[in-house]
């Protein structure tokens, strides 16, 4: 079962300038120099900004939880079912393509 919207959308992180520069260095334990590539210098923006957006939507969370409070909260048998179903299919696909 594929669990959508999970969080906020992460929008691509822009670049900036067209030439590649030579990203931020350091130097390593044995006094080697390293330099980091503007899309290394990039990813590691975006994974901080992914490390602070939180896993869960509380506001969806509440949104449900006032639902079933309501009486309004419907579960729909079949498409669970159907999830189901597909996550064995594909679970069943990966075992037999590492065999």
């Amino acid at each position: 079962m594929k669990i959508e919207s999970l969080g906020k959308p992460v929008g691509p992180v822009p670049l900036s300038g067209a030439r590649p520069q030579p990203g931020p260095t350091s130097r390593v334990g044995g006094g080697e120099k390293v330099e980091l590539s503007p899309l290394a210098s990039t990813l590691q923006k975006a994974e901080a900004a992914l490390a602070q957006t939180p896993v869960t939507d509380q506001t969806r969370i509440e949104e449900i939880k006032q639902a079933i409070r309501d009486g309004r909260f419907k579960v729909d048998a079949n498409r669970i079912a159907d999830g189901l179903i597909a996550d064995v299919r594909q679970m069943l696909d990966a075992q037999a393509r590492r065999a």
